[in-house]
């Protein structure tokens, strides 16, 4: 029987394996893309106030070239005016030469020669007219052309802002994507030292391993049995486990947002005790004591976190004791708050 246990034990040990490799793969990829998803939240903030932006500017631009075509329009049409009016300058001149030729022509017809002077002076009214309206056409283009030309350079103005706002704003989603890289890469390297102190205090006991990117505790080695409280054996792990954190939180930068995750697993076999109502509710109390053994040990409590996974996150898929165990953990995770 004792051999049948050892071999079922060392089939056991490939697929937990496995599932770990797949564990951790999933947890970097979840990270990752936690990491977009931050990028792009702040990208997409500031392209939309980009295309707010863009939409005032497009606004401007159609207000601006309506009053362009408007202005336009106005000009042709004061030319038409400017137009018409000098024939009629030219007409009346003609005119004029033609009743002033009859005048030189010495007529003895005085009606005709009285008549002709009322026309001419009618004439020279007219032209008077005429030619105040030009100049008054006249002033009235300059300005709208001066009008035009403010147009213009108001147009190409906006082109220009909308231009500098586009190269702002790749270069800011650029700036962005390098820093989150860099924190990302620093978070990690501070992640290894922590790994690696841990692995010198926790040497090569079996009842702690690695899986993935977290220390895993077995539960006996810090409770009782379906119980929250910590065991007086297990002091001596914390302590030394809380002074390697203290150690590395003085050395990571304060700017970065990182926190120890403390998270509680059980096995799958229901729990029937007055305290606890669920595995829920051990695996929390159960992450909610280290936690407090952390702070008791001078690690900062806005650096924790206590999070209860019950029995829905088993390392082990059998229904054996061997499986059991291992499901009933405490994992130490150093990530990003």
């Amino acid at each position: 029987m004792a051999a049948g246990r050892s071999a079922r034990r060392g089939s056991l040990n490939y697929w937990p394996g496995f599932v770990d490799a797949l564990s951790s793969l999933l947890l970097a990829i979840v990270f990752l893309l936690s990491i977009f998803m931050l990028g792009q939240f702040f990208l997409a903030r500031e392209i939309a106030s980009r295309d707010t932006v863009l939409d005032r500017v497009n606004k401007q631009l159609a207000e601006l070239t309506d009053l362009l075509a408007l202005e336009r329009s106005n000009r042709r049409r004061a030319e038409d005016q400017l137009g018409g009016l000098q024939t009629l300058m030219q007409s009346s001149l003609a005119e004029r030469g033609r009743l002033q030729g009859i005048v030189d022509a010495g007529s003895g017809v005085d009606t005709r020669v009285a008549a002709a002077g009322k026309e001419l002076d009618a004439e020279k009214a007219a032209t008077g007219r005429a030619l105040t309206t030009i100049d008054l056409l006249n002033g009235q283009i300059a300005a709208m052309r001066q009008q035009l030309a403010a147009l213009e350079e108001a147009l190409a103005a906006s082109e220009s802002r909308d231009r500098d706002s586009q190269t702002r704003i790749a270069d800011l989603g650029s700036r962005l994507n390098v820093a989150l890289a860099a924190r990302v890469q620093e978070l990690s390297r501070y992640r290894s030292d922590f790994f690696g102190r841990l692995r010198q205090i926790l040497g090569q006991r079996q009842d702690v391993r690695i899986v993935g990117d977290r220390f895993v505790f077995q539960s006996e080695v810090l409770f009782n049995a379906g119980q929250a409280a910590l065991k007086p054996e297990a002091n001596p792990e914390l302590d030394r486990i809380a002074s390697a954190i203290n150690d590395l939180s003085r050395e990571i930068p304060p700017d970065i947002p990182w926190v120890l995750r403390v998270d509680g697993h059980t096995d799958a076999r229901p729990i029937t005790s007055s305290a606890f109502p669920s595995n829920w509710a051990l695996s929390a109390a159960r992450a909610i004591s280290v936690v407090q053994a952390m702070v008791a040990r001078g690690i900062p409590p806005q650096r924790l976190v206590a999070a209860a996974f019950g029995e829905f996150q088993p390392l082990d898929l059998g229904t054996g004791d061997d499986a059991y165990a291992r499901n009933r953990r405490i994992e130490l995770k150093l990530t990003e708050r």
